[in-house]
């Protein structure tokens, strides 16, 4: 099937997360480490900001405002990364890490192998891929596996599961 440059996958894709623009969801641990911290904490993503080159997804884990999923569209791919703050605004050590696709997706799914910058800046992660899903009028699931290692992330937040916008990622006010 050839597609037109008006339905790329990554297109759609990116559409159907901007429906979701202004919307705050509550989310659920899928899959995670024992250690993991996340599990009992209340899981918030709100998709901030939107418009036709980034999205801002602020990710609140309970109380800790650190960090911002930014989607950025560079001609008919995207790119991941991950804005961590400090409780003051300052940039974290470790920030602005991910990936760009590396081809345009399906429709519902974006995968994002790690980039250069990432490998350099964290060492062990050089081989993680992210991947989110968009079901449309279901969910959002973010997911990270480090291939070569047991290490497997993912939540969920459903679509039906809308709650109150929180308040802004620390840096971002």
């Amino acid at each position: 099937m050839i597609v037109s440059a008006q339905q790329l996958p990554s297109d759609i894709f990116w559409n159907n997360l901007s429906e979701q623009c202004g919307k705050a969801f509550i989310g659920e641990v899928l899959e995670a480490p024992a250690d993991d911290d996340f599990r009992n904490q209340e899981l918030v993503m709100h998709v901030f900001s939107c418009d036709e080159e980034i999205i801002n997804i602020p990710f609140s884990v309970g109380e800790d405002r650190s960090r911002t999923w930014i989607l950025t569209k560079i001609g008919d791919r995207i790119q991941l990364k991950h804005d961590h703050r400090n409780e003051d605004g300052s940039e974290d050590e470790v920030t602005m890490y991910g990936g760009t696709s590396s081809n345009t997706g399906l429709s519902n799914l974006q995968t994002f192998p790690a980039d250069q910058g990432t490998a350099d800046l964290i060492p062990a992660a050089a081989s993680n891929i992210w991947w989110i899903e968009v079901e449309p009028d279901e969910y959002f699931t973010y997911n990270l596996r480090r291939i070569g290692t047991d290490r497997y992330f993912s939540i969920r937040f459903s679509f039906d599961n809308e709650t109150e916008t929180p308040l802004p990622a620390w840096g971002w006010e």
